[in-house]
């Protein structure tokens, strides 16, 4: 019995250690986007398209922030944010036109 209770407190702890670390809806996180300026990740906007966190994490980005070395070429390639942002599922990464809905200066 100690040792169910003992792993049912383990896991209340993860749960609430990863919400924690997470962008929840109406919040935003920013990353350096050298000369293009400053990305900001908005969780409302991606919520709002119906998309949870566990599509995402941990199975395209790690659950820390600045954990992930993202580059555009990596994103155009298909990889991290280019999964979805390829012209099919998501507006496309590489069309220059898209740039200002994620690169801020």
């Amino acid at each position: 019995m100690k040792t169910i209770t003992a792993i049912l407190v383990i896991l209340i702890a993860v749960v609430f250690v990863a919400n924690v670390m997470a962008v929840p809806p109406g919040k935003t996180v920013e990353f350096a986007g050298g000369d293009s300026g400053k990305v900001v990740f908005d969780g409302k906007v991606h919520a709002d398209k119906g998309l949870k966190c566990a599509e995402c994490h941990p199975k395209l980005f790690q659950m820390k922030k600045g954990a992930d070395k993202i580059t555009m070429a990596d994103i155009n390639a298909g990889k991290f944010c280019g999964e979805c942002h390829n012209g099919t599922k998501a507006f496309k990464s590489s069309d220059a036109a898209n740039c200002a809905k994620c690169h801020k200066k």
